[in-house]
């Protein structure tokens, strides 16, 4: 069950389901998949639409689980984190040593500090042929991002460092 959406939140970029479509090939079906920053909860939908079992909580929800201070048992994190939080997303997936996938704008590769994380730990990365259009409180109709961004991935063995795949926006 998806916790209530605060609305407003400023991090408010809500993924659309098609955003799940490169990282399918890479998800056992026996994975539990913790989504910790639902928002809307598109990802969660889609994903248990796909059969996948999924603990949903948002940092803007209330009452929240918070990702960064507490742990639930799962088997891979998958979500779309606030970026004014994604260095501390990146770290807590990191220590807490499952598969992750977030997704994050590409800027993410323009820190020494998140470049030694990567360094260290290791990332792959799938980038995307065309932005998603993420919904904003105020979304143009038929527009998309502004920025690009990719799934930066640990744990999901795709087997290469870059991925390059084709996003279906239907």
């Amino acid at each position: 069950m998806k916790p209530p959406m605060r609305q407003g939140a400023p991090d408010d970029f809500q993924t659309p389901p098609y955003a799940l479509k490169p990282l399918l090939p890479y998800l056992d079906k026996d994975w539990v998949i913790w989504e910790p920053a639902c928002g809307h909860g598109y990802l969660v939908d889609e994903l248990e639409r796909l059969e996948f079992l999924v603990l949903a909580s948002d940092l803007h929800a209330e009452p929240s689980v918070d990702f960064l201070t507490r742990y639930v048992d799962y088997d891979c994190v998958i979500t779309n984190p606030p970026y004014s939080l994604k260095q501390q997303f990146l770290e807590r997936c990191y220590e807490n040593g499952r598969p992750f996938a977030l997704l994050l704008p590409l800027t993410t590769f323009e820190t020494g500090k998140r470049q030694a994380l990567f360094r260290e730990h290791g990332v792959e990365v799938i980038f995307f042929d065309k932005r998603i259009n993420f919904e904003t409180p105020n979304k143009v109709e038929k527009s998309s991002a502004w920025f690009a961004t990719a799934w930066f991935t640990w744990g999901l063995n795709i087997g290469q460092a870059m991925t390059f795949a084709e996003l279906d926006r239907e």
